[in-house]
C-alpha cells in the first residue's frame, strides 16, 4: 500500500502516511424524490487532495461515495441533503447541498487521531484497520535524544523490541523482535525509504527521519518472505509538504563522563595481596613489597585511560512545495569524543527527498540519503588497563612508557595499555548512499502502478598502524601497517500493480501484486607490511619486510513475487492476506524456491448494531493472525557448494600451487522457517481518552541452521564446517501498550506504558547434542546462550572440610578454596558436574514516558529496565581472581584468610591450583535494571517575540540521558547482552539544544 500512497501529495500531518483503505457506504435504500447530481473536491489545509475520504448522504441509510484518486466525487443527492465527508486524521465535517452542485470541502486535522497511521510492507494503513501487530514511533519521540543512533532513540519505545548498545562511538545496536528466533542472527530486516538494507543505523541523521514502524508478529512481516522471521523495521524520512518554504535548523551540545566506575585496589593493597599470593603458593614474594604501606596510592590506570566525552550535532533542513512538487533538503554534523582516550566518531549526512507531480496522472520522485563517516577506535583494553599494576607508573624515569619487570610472577607480563592507546592506530572512513528513485502512474481510475529503482551502496576502508617501540616486558622490533577496502552494492528493482475500489454500499477492497529484484556485490582488498625506514612515513610503499595481500568477492541475488489483499466489511470485519514467493541464489536449484504466506482477520465489536455506543469502550478491536516467514541472514553465501582453498608445499625444492577441499558442501540447505500465531486487542477508553493494545503469541522457528559434523576422514576440514538445518526454537509470551491523556486544557499530561513478557526456549539441536562455547551453552530446553558451568557451595574452611568432601582437584584443594556441587553424587568433581546457572535473555522488558505542557514549558521523564535475566561477569574472573599478577576489585579485601572468615570469596593464591576461576555462578549476577533514561526540559519563545526576526518557533532544552539506574548488578552497567567482559564504558549525559524554524 505504500507503493500506492505515493501518487498523491503528502498530508499536512508528517505522521499521516496514509492510504485510506476506502470505505464505501453506498446507500441501497430507494428514494422516490427528485434526485441531482452534486461534485466535488476534498482537499487538506495545505491544499493537498485527499483520495479515500468518505462522503455520505447524512440519515440516508447508508448512501455515500468516496474521493477518486484526484480527491474527486460524484453523488446523487436530493436538493436540500447534508454532505457528511470524514477521514482518518481530520475531524468530520457537514456540508449542505442546497443550491450548489459542485463542492469544494477543506478538512481540518484532528490532532488526537494524528497518530492512527503505521507504514506497512509496500504500503500504509490505518491503525483502526489494523489486522496485525506492529509498533509505531514517530519523530516527535525522537527528538532531543543526545545520542548517535536512532535506535539508542528508539531503546524501549516499542513493546516486545529489546535494544542493547555497547557505548563505543559509531558502533552499532542490536535489535531483537520477539526474542531470540534462532541460535543464528535473529536480527531484523531493516526497510528505509522501501529499500532493504544492512546498512549502520547510526549512519542516519536522526533529525530525518519521520517515523519508524515495527512489524512483529508473520501476518505483519509474510510479505518480506524470507528474511521477515526476525521482524521488520520500516524507517520513513521526511517529505516536504505544499506550502511555504521552511527551515529547520537544529543543534545540540553534550557532554559525557562514565558510570559505573570500578573501584580498584591502589598500590599498597596490591601489595599485601601479591605478597599473600605468593605465601600461599610457595613462592617467593617481591622484595620491593616488604613493607606494602610504603607504596602508597600508585598508579589509577582506569582514570588514566577515561576522559570526559564531547557530542555535538548540528542539523539544517529546508522544505516546502506547491501543488506540483515537493522537497525536502537536509545536511548535518554529528561529532562525538569518546570517552575512552582516543576514540570518536564524526558523521556527515546529506538528504534529498523529492516528488513532482508532472501530469495529472503521472509523478517521479526520489529519496536519497548521503553519509560519510570517520570512527577512531584507537587500541584501548579496558579490562586490561584495570588489570595493570597500581606499582607502575605510566612513564619510566626518561619519560618513556613504562613497562614491568622481567619476573611476571612479580611484575606481570601487561603491555602498558596508555602507552598502547595513545600509539597505535585504527580508523574507519565509510562512505554510504542509500535512496531510490521511483514512478507512478494512474493507468485506470482505480489502477496505479509504481516501479522503484533502489540502491545500498557501502564504501569503507580501514587503516591501522603499530609503531616499533621498545617497552618492557615485550619489545616490538618492528612497525607495522595494514590497510583494507571493501565495497558492497545492491541494486533494488520493485513493481506494484494496486487496485482498490468500494463497491456494494459496505465493501472496500485493496489488491496489490508486485515483483522485487535485488542483487549484492561485495568485493574486499586488505594487505599489511612490516618495517619503514621512518614511522613518520608509514605508507604500504615504503614497508620494507613481510608484505601480505588478501581479498576475495562474492555475489547473491533476490528475486520476489508478492501480492496482498485487504478486504473490509462495513468497517467492522477486516481481512488481510498475504503470499510471497523468493528464490534466492545462495540455496542449491532445489530448494531455491520458497513460498511465505500469511492471514489476519480483525472484528470491530464497537461498530456491530448489537453494541450500544459509550464512553467508557468506545472502540474494541479484536485481532488474529497466522503467518510463515523465513530467515536467510545466516545462510552462507555459497553453502550449497564445495569452497575450495589455495595453498603452496614446496616438491623438490620448488614451490607448487594446490588446490584443495576447505568446506563440505551442503546441497540440502535451505533457510530457516517462522510459523508465528498472534492473538490481539486494541480498544480506547473513556471517551478515547486511554489506549490500550494487548497481544499474546507464539513464535515458532523450525530448520535452524546447526553446525555438521565432519569426520576428519572425509578430507574436509573438521573446523571450517557446514551447516544443516536442524534445529527448533520457540518463543511465547505476551506484549501490553496504554496510552492516556491524563489531563487536557492549559496543563497537559500524557502517559505511554509498555511491558512485554518473552521465554525462549530451544525444542530441538542436530542429535539434540549441545554446542558449548565458553561460559555458554545451546542445549535443549533451554534458552538460547544459556549460561552453563559450576554450582559453588561456600568456602571450604579447614582440612577436615576439604577431606570430608568429593575431590575436586588432587593435592590442589585447600582451605580457603570454594566448593563446589557434586551433582552427580559420583564422589569427584569434573565436567559432569555442570549445568545450567542461568539465561542471559530478560524476560521482561518495560517502559514509562510521562510528559507534560504548560503553556511554553515541555517537560518528559522517560524511564526503561528489563527483568529476569542474568549477566556473566567475565570482568570479575580476572579481577576477583587472585591468581596472577594483575590488579583487583577492592573487593578481594573481604577475601578469606582464615577460618570463617569468608564464605563467599575464596583465598589468594598464585595459579589458582583448585580452579576456583572456573565457569560457575560465582560469576552470574541478576541483570535485572531500572533506569531513568531521560529527561528533557523544553521552553518555546512566544512566537510575537519572534516575529521580527522571522522566526516561526524557537525552542531551547536541557536533557539528561542515563541519570540514574537502580540495580544489583555489580559491574558497569546492566545494559549488556549476555557476558560483560572489558565492554565500553557506560555514559551519563548531559545535553543542552535548540531548534529554531523560519
Amino acid at each position: 500500500m505504500k507503493k500506492f500512497y505515493k501518487q498523491f501529495k503528502e498530508l499536512p500531518i508528517p505522521k499521516i502516511f496514509l492510504i485510506m483503505l476506502c470505505m464505501l457506504f453506498t446507500g441501497t435504500v430507494a428514494i422516490s424524490q427528485n434526485l441531482k447530481k452534486v461534485t466535488g473536491t476534498v482537499l487538506d489545509e495545505q491544499g493537498e487532495t485527499i483520495i479515500g475520504a468518505t462522503v455520505m448522504v447524512k440519515s440516508s441509510g447508508g448512501r455515500g461515495t468516496v474521493t477518486d484518486i484526484n480527491g474527486k466525487f460524484t453523488i446523487d443527492v436530493p436538493d436540500n441533503a447534508i454532505l457528511v465527508i470524514s477521514y482518518m486524521g481530520f475531524l468530520k465535517q457537514e456540508i449542505s447541498t442546497e443550491g450548489k452542485i459542485d463542492i469544494r470541502v477543506i478538512l481540518k486535522a484532528n490532532a488526537q487521531e494524528l497518530e492512527t497511521v503505521v507504514v506497512v510492507g509496500y504500503g500504509v494503513v490505518r491503525k483502526k484497520d489494523l489486522t496485525g501487530a506492529t509498533a509505531s514511533v514517530s519523530s516527535k519521540t525522537l527528538k532531543d535524544q543526545p545520542v548517535a543512533s536512532i535506535t539508542e532513540a528508539l531503546q524501549g519505545r516499542a513493546a516486545g523490541v529489546m535494544i542493547t548498545n555497547s557505548g563505543a562511538p559509531g558502533s552499532n545496536s542490536s535489535i531483537r523482535i520477539r526474542g531470540l528466533g534462532s541460535i543464528n542472527d535473529s536480527s531484523p530486516l531493516v526497510v528505509i525509504d522501501g529499500v532493504p538494507t544492512d546498512l549502520n543505523l547510526n549512519a542516519i541523521n536522526q533529525n530525518d527521519v519521520e517515523s519508524i514502524d515495527i512489524l512483529k508478529d508473520a501476518s505483519a512481516t509474510a510479505i518480506y518472505g524470507s528474511r521477515g522471521a526476525n521482524g521488520v523495521v520500516l524507517i520513513t524520512t521526511k517529505k516536504g509538504k505544499d506550502g511555504k518554504g521552511t527551515f529547520a535548523f537544529s543543534s545540540n551540545v553534550a557532554v559525557q563522563d562514565a558510570i559505573g566506575v570500578p573501584k580498584l585496589l591502589n598500590a599498597s593493597q596490591f601489595a599485601s595481596l601479591h605478597n599473600e599470593m605468593m605465601v600461599n603458593a610457595g613462592n617467593a614474594q617481591r622484595p620491593d613489597f616488604t613493607d606494602p604501606t610504603t607504596w602508597g596510592e600508585g598508579t589509577n590506570w582506569y582514570d588514566e585511560l577515561i576522559q570526559t566525552g564531547m557530542m555535538r550535532n548540528t542539523s539544517l533542513s529546508y522544505s516546502g512545495g506547491n501543488e506540483k512538487s515537493t522537497y525536502y533538503v537536509s545536511g548535518s554534523v554529528f561529532d562525538q569524543k569518546g570517552i575512552v582516550i582516543n576514540t570518536d566518531f564524526k558523521r556527515y549526512t546529506a538528504q534529498f527527498n523529492n516528488e513532482s507531480k508532472t501530469l495529472s496522472w503521472l509523478k517521479f520522485g526520489n529519496n536519497l540519503t548521503f553519509s560519510h563517516d570517520k570512527k577512531r577506535n584507537g587500541s584501548y583494553d579496558i579490562l586490561g588497563t584495570m588489570r595493570a599494576l597500581p606499582t607502575q607508573p605510566v612513564y619510566d624515569d626518561e619519560g618513556n612508557y613504562s613497562g614491568p619487570g622481567n619476573n611476571a610472577q612479580w611484575y606481570g607480563d601487561m603491555r602498558n595499555p596508555i602507552g598502547t592507546a595513545n600509539l597505535e592506530k585504527n580508523e574507519t572512513k565509510g562512505y554510504n548512499l542509500l535512496g531510490n528513485i521511483y514512478g507512478e502512474a494512474t493507468i485506470l481510475k482505480k489502477i496505479v502502478f509504481k516501479t522503484l529503482g533502489g540502491i545500498d551502496y557501502k564504501d569503507w576502508n580501514s587503516v591501522s598502524f603499530s609503531p616499533k617501540y621498545d617497552w618492557k616486558p615485550i619489545p616490538v622490533p618492528q612497525s607495522t601497517r595494514g590497510e583494507g577496502w571493501n565495497k558492497s552494492i545492491t541494486y533494488l528493482w520493485d513493481n506494484t500493480l494496486t487496485y482498490m475500489d468500494t463497491f456494494a454500499g459496505k465493501h472496500s477492497l485493496n489488491a496489490m501484486i508486485g515483483s522485487s529484484a535485488q542483487n549484492n556485490d561485495f568485493r574486499y582488498i586488505n594487505g599489511s607490511k612490516k618495517e619503514f625506514l621512518s614511522d613518520d612515513y608509514n605508507q604500504l610503499n615504503n614497508g620494507l619486510l613481510e608484505p601480505q595481500i588478501g581479498g576475495g568477492r562474492s555475489e547473491w541475488s533476490l528475486l520476489s513475487f508478492f501480492g496482498r489483499v485487504n478486504y473490509s466489511y462495513d468497517n467492522k470485519y477486516l481481512l488481510t492476506a498475504t503470499v510471497r514467493r523468493d528464490g534466492t541464489s545462495r540455496i542449491a536449484s532445489k530448494n531455491r524456491w520458497g513460498t511465505f504466506p500469511s492471514f489476519s482477520a480483525a472484528w470491530r465489536i464497537t461498530e456491530e448494531s448489537f453494541y450500544k455506543k459509550n464512553n467508557i469502550l468506545s472502540d474494541a478491536k479484536l485481532r488474529f493472525g497466522y503467518g510463515e516467514t523465513g530467515n536467510q541472514a545466516p545462510l552462507d553465501t555459497y553453502a550449497a557448494i564445495t569452497r575450495l582453498n589455495t595453498s603452496q608445499y614446496v616438491f623438490n625444492g620448488t614451490p607448487v600451487a594446490t588446490l584443495y577441499p576447505l568446506v563440505m558442501p551442503s546441497p540440502d540447505i535451505k533457510w530457516e522457517v517462522v510459523k508465528q500465531w498472534n492473538l490481539g486487542v486494541d480498544a480506547s477508553l473513556l471517551n478515547q481518552r486511554i489506549d490500550v493494545t494487548f497481544d499474546t503469541y507464539i513464535k515458532n522457528t523450525s530448520d535452524m541452521l546447526v553446525g555438521m559434523s565432519v569426520p576428519i576422514t572425509t578430507g574436509y576440514s573438521d573446523i571450517y564446517t557446514p551447516q544443516i538445518n536442524a534445529g527448533k526454537v520457540q518463543n511465547k509470551g505476551w506484549e501490553f501498550t496504554i496510552s492516556s491523556r491524563n489531563t487536557t486544557g492549559a496543563f497537559e499530561w500524557n502517559t505511554n506504558a509498555n511491558v512485554s513478557y518473552n521465554k525462549n526456549e530451544i525444542k530441538k539441536l542436530d542429535g539434540d547434542v549441545p554446542i558449548y562455547f565458553g561460559s555458554q551453552v545451546h542445549a535443549v530446553g533451554k534458552p538460547v546462550s544459556a549460561f552453563y558451568g559450576y554450582v559453588t557451595n561456600g568456602i571450604f574452611q579447614n582440612l577436615t572440610d576439604v577431606n570430608n568432601y568429593a575431590l575436586q582437584v588432587d593435592g590442589g584443594t585447600a582451605p580457603g578454596d570454594i566448593r563446589f556441587r557434586d551433582l552427580d553424587n559420583n564422589g569427584v568433581i569434573n565436567e559432569f558436574d555442570r549445568t545450567f546457572i542461568g539465561n542471559p535473555t530478560p524476560y521482561w522488558i518495560f517502559s514509562m514516558n510521562n510528559s507534560f505542557n504548560y503553556k511554553n514549558f515541555d517537560f518528559q521523564v522517560y524511564l526503561q529496565g528489563v527483568a529476569g535475566n542474568e549477566i556473566y561477569n567475565g570482568n570479575r574472573v580476572s579481577l576477583e581472581g587472585m591468581s596472577t599478577t594483575v590488579n583487583q576489585s577492592v573487593k578481594v579485601l573481604d577475601r578469606w584468610t582464615g577460618e570463617g572468615t569468608s564464605n563467599v570469596i575464596p583465598r589468594a593464591v598464585y595459579a589458582d591450583p583448585n580452579n576456583n576461576n572456573r565457569s560457575s555462578n560465582r560469576f552470574i549476577e541478576d541483570g535485572s535494571f531500572v533506569r531513568l533514561k531521560s529527561v528533557i526540559l523544553g521552553y518555546t519563545l512566544p512566537s510575537k517575540a519572534l516575529a521580527k526576526a522571522y522566526i516561526s518557533n524557537a525552542r531551547f532544552y536541557i536533557s539528561g540521558n542515563n541519570l540514574l539506574t537502580l540495580t544489583n548488578y555489580s559491574g558497569f552497567d546492566p545494559e549488556v547482552s549476555g557476558v560483560d567482559s572489558g565492554n565500553y564504558p557506560f555514559t551519563r549525559t548531559l545535553n543542552f539544544g535548540i531548534d529554531i524554524k523560519f
